[in-house]
């Protein structure tokens, strides 16, 4: 029994872990962002909730809300706690499993069994109890491996979760910037409205007197008509916007209709935006860490295939008591004890065994290209949201010219048909081509507005801290 106890501590001093030991790729970033305009964006670390330099109120109870009970962060929340009771359940491999049981049978012998014995001496009790105790010896590092593996998709799943933080109030913010960007497109469109109605009156009153034309009725008609038509889908675009908003922050459709139907400016644009530095993005993004814990996972289950090629060893225990009765059962002749080890090796199934770790290699490449395309990606992204940002800040310099000067024209053509120097035609045109400058300016605004947000979803900055805030209460995230 000492030789069986001291082989296993022997192997224990030998111990080791088989399969590659992880070490953390270094992503090669850029030395700056090629779409960053000097005066538009400062290489500052990139800004905590963004939303908030809106100066919105609403939109800050809407983000607040959506962190509090959006329905895609809860469900990545659960999936973060799943994964944290299956890394408590391999840790608990690295322990030893107890297990205690207890028992009480009746049996009755036949005849053929017992010839000598009378029929009540055929019957007997049993009655036991006892702790038992299986431990894995984990000598090539099969457990630990398993351990490491769900370490790391714990980590991935707490990444996932911010990255879906980025991903809610994101989108929130950008459907919020297009409802109040909608009302202004609808608030422009009955001021056309009520322009054209007066233009209508006055023709119909020239008509009257016998100054003006059919014609020009009609066709003042006609364009009034024309941009009555653009505000019924203006209002079914505000409808569905509103109703997103309220699903967003995890309500009933319905349940911010009376709170958001009062039109609001659109939020502002902001001087300068701080995007910090190519290197420092990459190790903010959620969606790269999700990537590289994942390689790490993938990569200590090549370790836990690779274990199958060596022995494994198990030491098993058990302490209890046997008796044919309750009195006896606790007595010092009715103890029970065992301790034994078992080896289970599959060198003889070495071909499966290889195919699994062939396997657990191709999913580790695999998950390599996906933490090296998450880079290029999170690249492209910003580079991308960086240059629409900036070409959308200047399509609104010209619009908001263009739309002064559509105004001036539209009045000086109204003045001058007035005198008479100018047929109604030209007041139709100007009035169309007004319409058409400040509804092109609204749009161009909203463009503006979720070209920003779309830059600040690409940063993703300031989102680690609210991971352990979000949707029920403060939790602590295990990591290590």
């Amino acid at each position: 029994m000492r030789n069986l106890m001291i082989l296993p501590l022997t192997l224990a001093l030998a111990a080791c872990a088989v399969g590659p030991d992880y070490r953390t790729p270094e992503p090669t970033a850029p030395a700056s962002l090629a779409r960053a305009e000097a005066g538009l964006i400062t290489t500052e670390a990139a800004e905590r909730d963004f939303w908030r330099r809106f100066d919105d109120p609403m939109l800050n109870e809407l983000v607040d809300a959506a962190f509090d009970a959006n329905h895609d962060l809860r469900i990545a929340l659960a999936s973060h706690d799943r994964n944290l009771a299956l890394l408590r359940q391999a840790r608990r491999d690295l322990a030893p499993s107890v297990t205690a049981q207890a028992g009480a049978a009746h049996q009755r012998a036949s005849a053929d069994q017992m010839p000598e014995a009378t029929r009540s001496q055929r019957d007997f009790d049993s009655f036991d109890a006892g702790v038992s105790a299986l431990w894995e010896l984990d000598f090539f590092g099969r457990v630990r491996r398993n351990v490491e593996a769900q370490r790391a998709e714990v980590e991935a799943s707490a990444a996932d979760l911010r990255a879906m933080q980025v991903v809610v109030v994101g989108e929130l913010v950008d459907q919020y910037v297009r409802l109040r960007g909608l009302q202004e497109q609808l608030r422009v469109a009955r001021a056309n409205a009520d322009n054209q109605r007066e233009s209508l009156a006055l023709v119909d009153a020239r008509l009257e007197a016998g100054r003006g034309t059919e014609f020009d009725s009609v066709r003042a008609r006609a364009q009034l008509e024309s941009t009555l038509s653009r505000i019924p889908s203006l209002e079914g675009e505000i409808a569905a916007i509103t109703h997103r908003l309220a699903v967003l922050t995890g309500r009933e459709p319905a349940a911010l209709i009376a709170r958001l139907e009062t039109p609001a400016p659109l939020p502002a644009l902001h001087d300068q935006v701080a995007a910090g530095l190519p290197g420092e993005l990459l190790r903010r993004r959620p969606d790269i860490a999700a990537a590289e814990r994942r390689l790490h996972a993938a990569t200590a289950r090549i370790g836990v295939a690779t274990a199958d090629l060596y022995p494994r060893f198990t030491l098993n225990g058990l302490l209890g008591t046997q008796a044919a009765s309750t009195s006896d059962l606790f007595g010092r002749d009715s103890e029970t004890r065992l301790i034994a080890l078992g080896v289970d090796w599959s060198f003889l199934d070495s071909g499966r065994v290889r195919a699994r770790m062939a396997a657990a290699d191709a999913d580790a490449d695999a998950n390599l290209a996906r933490y090296e395309q998450a880079i290029l990606l999170a690249l492209e992204e910003t580079e991308t949201a960086l240059a629409r940002y900036a070409q959308a800040r200047r399509e609104r310099e010209h619009l908001e010219a263009a739309a002064e000067a559509s105004a001036e024209a539209a009045r000086q053509a109204r003045v001058r048909f007035e005198v008479g120097v100018v047929d109604f035609l030209a007041v139709i045109d100007a009035e169309r081509s007004l319409l058409e400058a400040e509804d092109s300016l609204a749009r161009g605004n909203v463009r503006a507005a979720t070209a920003l947000v779309g830059l600040y979803r690409a940063l993703a900055g300031g989102w680690e801290e609210r991971i352990g805030e979000s949707v029920s209460g403060p939790r602590e995230v295990e990591t290590t």
